[in-house]
């Protein structure tokens, strides 16, 4: 009797056993096959389809790091599928679903900057080392993240902007293209002669080194104000960089100022003048004791 109970006792050990190892080895090989499959075939196939369409480095790592992430989770899901355990599977997802939500809501700016640090990546509205402004703010990028962007002032100082920020609002770009064009408004008398003005304005441009001859620089009367005639300058310069773009017109500027002094044009400025009368009272002490009397 106790002999039977005994066997009975070790076929029961070893079918119990027998089914953890058949779990076990399902587990494994789901998980395994799941992993190799997606490691060595899903992850440079997409990798390969946007390294086609011209995306980012960047963009490659982040795909290759979520794509990572993506493969570990399906081959642990598969993997308790060939286990038999779809329970644990379902409460795993709903576990997760809610975890993700809630992440969601508590993170939700997080994520935008991080959606707008994919988009400002790929759609590339600056690069690093551009000059951009935005918001009443200029500098140079010197770093594109994929959360913020920083951005170096010209004077000096490190600013870290959101790249939400950048994402939503418009962004200056001036150096995007090779060429930039620049406008600065001169002030004439009104008896000075506009032609012979803007001829001295156009001379000084042609001598001035980083304005191009084409597009050739133009003038154009603009505004008549309280005490001078506005000629605006227009002109080009190559290769924009704000020190560049700074020298040049400050050397531009000068020149034109020095070519006026000496022609004898006038650059006036607006005064004011004021008029009126001023009423002086005056009070003798005796009179006014005399007037108490």
């Amino acid at each position: 009797m106790h002999s039977v109970v005994l066997q009975t006792t070790l076929d029961g050990l070893v079918d119990t056993f027998s089914g953890y190892l058949t779990n076990v080895i399902g587990f494994l090989v789901g998980f395994v096959v799941t992993y190799l499959v997606g490691r060595f075939v899903l992850i440079p196939l997409v990798r390969r389809v946007l390294d086609r369409r011209g995306f980012d480095r960047t963009v490659l790592s982040l795909v290759d790091s979520l794509m990572g992430v993506i493969v570990v989770v399906l081959a642990l899901s598969i993997g308790f599928m060939s286990a038999g355990f779809p329970r644990f599977l379902t409460a795993a997802a709903t576990l997760g679903g809610a975890l993700a939500l809630a992440v969601g809501f508590a993170a939700q700016d997080l994520v935008g900057n991080f959606v707008a640090g994919v988009f400002i990546i790929k759609d590339k509205p600056f690069e690093v080392g551009d000059w951009i402004e935005w918001n009443d703010n200029a500098g140079r990028v010197e770093d594109i993240d994929l959360r913020v962007s920083r951005v170096r002032t010209f004077d000096n100082e490190r600013v870290t902007v959101p790249n939400g920020e950048l994402a939503n609002n418009a962004i200056t770009n001036p150096v995007a293209y090779d060429t930039l064009r620049q406008k600065f408004v001169f002030g004439i008398g009104y008896g000075d002669d506009i032609d012979h003005a803007t001829d001295c304005i156009l001379e000084e441009a042609e001598g001035i080194d980083g304005i191009l001859d084409d597009p050739a620089p133009s003038v154009r009367v603009t505004e008549l104000g309280d005490s001078a005639v506005g000629l605006q300058s227009r002109f080009w310069i190559d290769e924009p960089d704000r020190s560049d773009f700074v020298r040049v017109r400050s050397e531009y500027v000068q020149a034109v100022k020095e070519r006026f002094d000496e022609e004898g044009i006038d650059m006036p400025y607006v005064h004011r003048q004021l008029t009126g009368e001023v009423e002086v009272l005056e009070s003798v002490a005796g009179d006014d004791a005399g007037g108490a009397d």
